[in-house]
């Protein structure tokens, strides 16, 4: 006699599912790294993201589960019968009625105290619960009658909710009447099945079975069914489990998982693959074809030679040819200038960018912080790729101006708010000792300290193509004065013009700053007019961006100033 084991078997490979193969070694594996950085983007670290967590954020192929365990078709079709019975079986009308008779005659049986009667009359007759709260609290003695009464007249009008509810939700369509308590224990199982029926069309979509609350599914299905559901679950977190080590996540001893470098290039090449595969349809290509000049390149082409030019590009072969045709046979060979041709060559030179990240209090609306370090972690991937001899710093800003180093942005927040007050006009002296930074509130945004920055950076790099781009959604609230230091709110011309002073010493040192400008729900026409004039007092841009657009508007950016340099 054949085993049900054996029959299993069968099934299985006639559904084609092989459970020695999980999922199907011809599909390529999910992608383990975007939800976790996106996580961390989002969060600041990875401490809330547990295996089970990160199983739950992967999408996988609903096919690669085909065939295992009970069919989620099937359990869906087993709650929508035990609903469509239930609404079939009762009606409501009479439950309703109960339900509000019950409220009144509690109500009219009741005597409040002179003083309270009014108000309860009117609670009782609006049907508030939270007037007769205000009422029980106004009674002052919880023990009297008429608290106790409150109490109990509270409960009945809540079920009187609760059955009001249900009528309004569901459509009845039986004969049999229903208790109050039957009626909220009915409400209670149906609200439970539609729980379960959205967690299950999602599961079918996405192969999450870890959303499914299996303690509520096992009100409904057969616990043979419930164990090859979560056979299944345990089967996709180790094969999860799989894959994010072979992408680069590791789990750590207290069994989080943790980003290494791997994932970082993983991340930042799916970042550079979306954001280019969306320009390739509008242009032909990233790079101009390269200059003729004096370079470091070589090409096969030569030209004949003129004052100035280096005699280490000079194409020997082709001189002593040259040479020769003039000469004859005529002996020593002797070269004039005119047989001398130099090779062309090609200029690649080097680029420094300083890339300044606004992550005062108002970068938190509308997750803006978000979209500045992704674009922050693609700019650094396009140009350890494809321009790696070229210079890269991150400043970020908030009251004061850090560096931060590449394995530093996916953790950095915008700075809490800790001051709400309408006007504020504060000043301290950061040479005092008895002042630190951890005293000054963090939310503020001081551009001049982050140009200042990154032009000290910018200034030891040997190029004439130095670049800031800063990212910001409004005026300066904080500057320096030496060594003293002013946070103030709404925006004052005094910040303004210290922010444009240290934008004209970056002109000075030929470096241009580029401005990109995300919408803000307090931006104004003088935020836009400061971006303009800061801008063009060094010959730069201002760009106007959708907020999750901004790694695209800033990487491509970045590619045509490469672009204009080189071409």
């Amino acid at each position: 006699m054949t085993s049900r084991k054996t029959l299993g078997g069968v099934i299985h490979t006639y559904q084609r599912y092989d459970p020695k193969n999980f999922p199907s070694p011809t599909k390529p594996p999910p992608d383990l790294v975007s939800p976790a950085f996106e996580h961390m983007l989002a969060y600041g670290s990875m401490r809330h993201l547990t295996e089970e967590e990160l199983a739950n954020a992967i999408r996988l192929d609903p096919s690669q589960i085909a065939g295992f365990g009970p069919s989620i078709d099937y359990l869906q079709q087993l709650l929508r019968e035990r609903k469509e019975k239930i609404l079939a079986t009762y009606e409501t009308d009479r439950v309703r009625e109960r339900a509000g008779s019950r409220y009144r005659e509690m109500g009219d049986r009741m005597k409040p105290p002179s003083g309270l009667r009014p108000a309860f009359r009117q609670a009782f007759k609006d049907e508030q619960l939270r007037e007769l709260e205000r009422l029980w609290y106004r009674a002052g003695d919880e023990r009297s009658q008429f608290a106790r009464q409150l109490v109990q007249l509270a409960d009945a009008l809540g079920d009187k909710y609760q059955v009001d509810e249900l009528a309004a939700k569901y459509a009845f369509t039986g004969r049999e009447p229903m208790t109050i308590p039957q009626a909220l224990a009915i409400k209670e199982e149906l609200e439970t099945i539609d729980r379960l029926l959205e967690q299950l069309e999602e599961a079918a979509k996405t192969a999450q079975i870890g959303i499914i609350d299996m303690e509520e599914l096992a009100r409904f299905a057969q616990p043979g069914d419930l164990n090859q559901l979560e056979e299944l679950r345990q089967q996709i977190e180790n094969y999860m489990r799989e894959v994010a080590q072979q992408q680069g996540l590791e789990r750590g001893p207290d069994g989080m998982y943790q980003l290494t470098p791997q994932a970082y290039k993983l991340f930042q090449g799916k970042l550079l693959e979306e954001i280019f595969s969306q320009l390739e349809a509008s242009r032909t290509g990233r790079h101009a074809g390269p200059i003729v000049g004096e370079g470091a390149v070589e090409l096969q082409r030569t030209k004949p030679y003129e004052f100035g030019d280096p005699v280490s590009s000079m194409d020997i072969p082709t001189s002593l040819v040259n040479a020769m045709l003039r000469q004859g046979t005529e002996r020593p060979l002797r070269m004039k200038s005119e047989d001398i041709e130099i090779h062309r060559t090609r200029n690649s030179p080097k680029c420094a960018t300083a890339v300044l990240m606004d992550m005062s209090g108002s970068m938190r609306y509308g997750g803006q912080y978000i979209n500045v370090k992704r674009m922050a972690l693609a700019l650094d991937g396009l140009i350890r790729r494809e321009y790696p001899g070229d210079f890269l710093q991150f400043v970020e800003i908030f009251t004061f101006a850090r560096p931060r180093q590449r394995s530093e942005i996916a953790e950095l927040m915008p700075k809490p708010v800790t001051m709400f007050d309408p006007v504020i006009r504060l000043k301290a002296d950061m040479s005092d000792p008895n002042i630190s930074e951890i005293q000054i509130p963090p939310h503020f945004t001081n551009l001049q300290h982050g140009l200042q920055m990154a032009r000290r950076y910018l200034a030891t790099q040997d190029t004439p193509n130095r670049q800031i781009i800063l990212i910001t959604d409004g005026l300066p609230t904080a500057h320096f004065e030496g060594e003293m230091l002013y946070l103030l709110y709404p925006p004052h011309p005094a910040t303004e013009k210290a922010t444009l002073r240290e934008g004209l010493m970056c002109k000075r040192e030929n470096i241009t700053i580029n401005v990109f400008l995300l919408p803000s729900w307090s931006q104004s026409s003088e935020d836009v007019q400061f971006a303009y004039r800061l801008a063009e007092s060094t010959s730069g841009r201002v760009f106007f961006t959708g907020g999750k657009d901004l790694d695209r508007y800033v990487v491509w950016d970045y590619v045509s100033h490469r672009r204009k340099v080189i071409g």
